[in-house]
């Protein structure tokens, strides 16, 4: 009973965790009361509140509502990140295994002979039968700071799981809309094509009749050409953006098409919040997060190599000349104890361990900052974006309402003969460009909407991680505080 109860105690002991217990760190500079950016701006199209899931739907289009959607089911790289987190939840349970009793077993048959005589060798069969029993009594935390470790990753995977499903979604949108905008500037050209071979035919009609020269002619049929050859270039565009989709939804670009449709009709701003919300909002952010938490267990693993472990080992076997009566109690012979293994001198080795530890945590600190500061940047890149290419819109509009009657005007005015045909000229490429920088503008407006969400997080909070597994003792073990007999461990 008193090794019973001894031992009960040791187990007790094993509330104790060595090691730091983490606390997070704040970011390198504390945010602000709102971005910069934003002051002063008033989104024309707001998106105040970005869904949970679906976010992809505020921009009312059915076509990248289905193709968004088939990311969590085909997306190969998805499945890269969803089978690199069921990896970490695996290595959980590797970690929590030796919080309980290993038991094996034995078993065999042999024939034991004596020394050959002159009528020939005598043997007797044996055999034997057993079970072994070994547990490792957590009492300094280093496993219980393992399993807490594999933890802290294990929700950062799911961190990482989600970034790639957002940078998924994102990137679905982004060359949806690049495949509808090169289909509005293949309807450009298609149009140009036509405008410019009726004034190809103008021109043709003036030479006839002697008024126009041949180089006005060359001059009309050059630019004609020029935008056919654009608009044959652009087929080029718009399979790729294409193919580009097939791939994120996991499809063969050889099986996949998107039919023709119109872009949607506004293009949403979204709100960007305060600051201090976006630290709950990103993914990577949360992932880099629970990076330092894996990394700050790790010291308390290296730092538990500098005491002893202590096994409860305990066997039971069986032997007999016959197998009847193997498990007879008079063939038992049986073992229990515990067993004490440590260290003494390893030529530094192991404080290597715990600088290499500390290390790491310092590194996963500033990766964790750096990952801060780039979040700010990229949503007050995303907010200055929203503000100026909505403004340049308006102003790109009313260029092309000029570009277009100046392009008129000049067409008229050749026809009467008061201008040269080089004016003419000047005008319609004038006119086509300020439409394709229109449609380039459009573009950028859509792309700066859909990466605003990424940088927000796409509606996805911290909490939506997966709960820590719970760890006996974790909430009340604290650790370990030097003590007389054993202040002179190096940590």
């Amino acid at each position: 009973m008193k090794r019973i109860a001894a031992l009960l105690a040791l187990a007790t002991l094993s509330g104790c965790l060595i090691g730091p217990d983490y606390e997070r760190p704040p970011p390198a500079a504390a945010p602000s009361a709102e971005y910069k950016e934003a002051m002063g701006f008033r989104p024309a199209v707001p998106r105040d509140a970005i869904d949970r899931g679906p976010w992809w739907s505020m921009y009312g289009d059915p076509t990248l509502d289905q193709l968004a959607a088939q990311v969590d089911i085909s997306n190969q790289n998805l499945k890269v990140s969803e089978a690199a987190y069921r990896q970490a939840r695996a290595l959980i349970r590797q970690a929590q295994s030796p919080l309980y009793p290993t038991v094996g077993y034995t078993g065999g048959s042999q024939q034991i002979g004596s020394g050959a005589q002159r009528g020939g060798g005598n043997s007797v069969g044996q055999f034997s039968g057993g079970s072994t029993l070994s547990w490792e009594i957590d009492v300094w935390g280093n496993i219980r700071r393992q399993i807490e470790s594999d933890s802290a990753a294990a929700q950062a995977s799911a961190g990482t799981l989600a970034s790639a499903r957002l940078s998924a979604q994102s990137d679905v949108t982004t060359n949806y809309f690049s495949l509808r905008i090169s289909e509005q500037r293949t309807r450009l050209f298609q149009e140009s094509v036509a405008a410019f071979a009726r004034s190809l035919q103008i021109v043709q009609n003036q030479l006839d009749a002697g008024i126009a020269s041949r180089v006005d002619l060359t001059q009309a049929q050059t630019l004609f050409e020029q935008t056919r050859a654009q608009l044959v270039a652009e087929a080029i565009n718009r399979a790729q953006f294409e193919h580009a989709i097939a791939v994120l939804v996991g499809k063969q670009p050889s099986d996949f098409s998107i039919a023709a449709a119109p872009l949607p009709p506004n293009v949403p701003t979204v709100d960007a919040g305060i600051p201090s919300a976006m630290l709950e909002r990103r993914p990577d952010i949360a992932a880099a997060e629970r990076q330092m938490a894996a990394a700050n267990a790790q010291i308390g693993v290296a730092l538990g190599a500098f005491y002893p472990n202590i096994t409860l080992n305990g066997s039971i076997g069986f032997l007999n000349t016959m197998l009847g009566p193997l498990f007879q109690i008079a063939s038992a012979v049986w073992s229990i104890g515990p067993q004490l293994a440590g260290t003494l001198l390893d030529g530094g080795a192991r404080s290597a361990q715990v600088e290499g530890a500390r290390a790491n945590y310092d590194g996963t600190v500033a990766t964790y900052r750096q990952t801060v500061l780039t979040a700010f940047q990229q949503v007050e890149d995303e907010l200055v974006q929203q503000r100026v290419l909505e403004q340049q819109e308006q102003v790109q509009r009313a260029a092309v309402g000029s570009a277009r009657e100046a392009e008129q005007l000049a067409l008229n005015q050749y026809r009467a003969g008061t201008v040269p045909y080089t004016t003419v000229v000047t005008t319609q490429t004038t006119a086509l460009s300020a439409e394709q920088t229109l449609l380039n503008i459009r573009l950028s407006r859509f792309t700066a909407s859909a990466v605003m969400v990424k940088s927000l997080g796409g509606g996805w909070r911290d909490t939506d991680l997966p709960a820590p597994t719970p760890i006996a003792g974790q909430q009340s073990g604290k650790a370990l505080k030097k003590s007389s007999w054993w202040s002179w461990w190096p940590f």
